[in-house]
């Protein structure tokens, strides 16, 4: 049976756990569990014997040739992250610590900085620093890439062992050396670890009547937040909200089923997502089912090339139903679908096993989804270092099956206020301080829009 449960970008997106058996051939000499049915697909079994034997010839030199010692446990998961992490950039190996650190992130609390990472070209790339957390104090920025830890490079490093090492005792101090955008020489950020408790969801009001809500990341704490973040704003209003800003930007996904219950909490009926496996029997459809959160409220989201995975299904969603006017820019393009299979005793494998698609049939791998109002953070483009979006990735998966944005119908309901909004905000922008919405453009932006909109017979009081 399998039992799916979320995307996460790791660190990518996961987008499901599956207790499932794992059938194959022991190579009984050294312990190792290999999979001739998989491998058996596109060649016969005496190809894939041949295969396994050049392994067990490359695994039998190494223990005994190589300069020092080896581990046999590490080469064989050496061997296996290679071979998932050959496929595509979001499939991994997960031993039973990294595995542990992974259930326990999925639940909003964890210990080190508060970073949010990818692999890159043997760097580790910052997708993103979580609010209020020692990396965005510290100025970590999104797409800097880390070339060292306390001095020691991280080229070699698997992503979980340069996460391992990240996290430490509270307190404990730690360099990071980063490649930044724009700037000539590599930068080093100093910090201490802290127990890092993510609040997933913040809100405020903006003015008396738009209740604005910030979504960093989706964990088991999601969706409760968001429900939680609306009645209390509902209630600071004096129950006369206008509309909601739901702000998705540089979010770097989470659970899917997360994603499914924040899209229901705006959605009164119809699909939220679906998936298309390998296998048609593991394909799967999710509907709304609990009404309209709102009753109606006109709804902006903001989204950036860092919303990304259970982001992209929400904004998606909502795109497709009508339900909200998207603002800002393209989103970061991760519509593949992971499931976490758990090996007894030994940790996990991450597998890309499917593509996930919109209501109206969109696959955004390596696409992302376009904004309705297209609105730039900021005059000046960063030059760019190293991949941006997933389609910059190597290996990614290719984008299939899927409806052509081109021939989707354009929307008509957009008000006419959209005409005049701004791509570029005036040269005279403060620089942005997150303390103060006034010199967030995108968010002023989005806000125009929100008053624009009509409210619906729903939403009347």
């Amino acid at each position: 049976m399998k039992l799916r449960t979320g995307l996460l970008l790791t660190t990518a997106f996961v987008a499901g756990i599956a207790a499932a058996p794992i059938s194959g051939l022991v190579a009984q000499q050294w312990g190792v569990q290999l999979f001739p049915q998989a491998l058996a697909q596109d060649s016969n079994r005496a190809d894939t014997y041949r295969l396994l034997n050049l392994f067990s010839d490359v695994f039998e030199r190494v223990r005994a040739d190589y300069v020092e010692p080896v581990v046999d446990r590490d080469l064989v998961e050496n061997a296996i992250n290679g071979m998932l992490t050959g496929l595509d950039p979001h499939s991994s190996y997960m031993n039973a610590k990294a595995f542990q650190d992974m259930q326990v992130t999925t639940k909003g609390e964890f210990g080190g900085l508060g970073l949010e990472v990818s692999s890159e070209n043997g760097f580790i790339k910052v997708i993103s620093p979580i609010d209020d957390t020692p990396a965005s104090r510290a100025g970590m920025k999104a797409g800097d890439l880390i070339l060292s830890l306390d001095g020691q490079s991280v080229q070699g490093l698997s992503l979980t062992e340069a996460v391992d090492k990240m996290r430490g005792a509270v307190n404990s101090p730690i360099k990071l050396t980063v490649k930044r955008e724009g700037v000539d020489k590599p930068v080093d950020v100093s910090m201490k670890r802290e127990v890092i408790k993510i609040q997933v969801v913040k809100s405020r009001l903006e003015g008396p009547d738009i209740a604005y809500i910030r979504v960093t990341s989706f964990s088991e704490q999601t969706d409760t937040g968001v429900r939680k973040a609306f009645a209390d704003l509902k209630a600071k209003s004096g129950d006369k909200l206008r509309g909601v800003i739901l702000d998705l930007r540089n979010n770097p996904g989470g659970l899917l089923d997360q994603a499914v219950a924040v899209s229901d909490d705006f959605i009164k009926d119809g699909e939220i997502v679906s998936t298309r496996a390998r296998h048609t029997e593991d394909s799967s459809r999710w509907n709304a089912k609990n009404g309209d959160l709102t009753n109606g409220l006109p709804v902006v989201v903001l989204i950036n090339g860092g919303s990304a995975s259970a982001s992209e299904i929400v904004a998606g969603a909502l795109q497709d139903h009508r339900r909200a006017i998207l603002v800002g820019t393209r989103s970061f393009g991760k519509g593949s679908v992971q499931t976490v299979m758990p090996l007894p005793g030994n940790g996990a494998m991450r597998l890309t096993t499917a593509r996930y698609y919109t209501p109206s049939g969109r696959s955004i791998q390596g696409l992302g989804i376009s904004p309705d109002v297209e609105v730039q953070e900021t005059r000046v483009q960063p030059t760019r270092f190293g991949p941006d979006r997933e389609a910059d990735l190597k290996g990614t998966i290719t984008n299939k099956g899927g409806t052509a944005e081109a021939t989707l119908p354009p929307r008509t309901d957009l008000p006419p206020i959209v005409r005049d909004i701004p791509k570029l905000p005036p040269e005279n922008q403060p620089a942005f301080d997150p303390t103060k919405s006034e010199t967030d453009f995108q968010l002023q932006q989005g806000l125009v829009v929100l008053r624009a909109m009509p409210v619906s017979k729903r939403a009347a009081r």
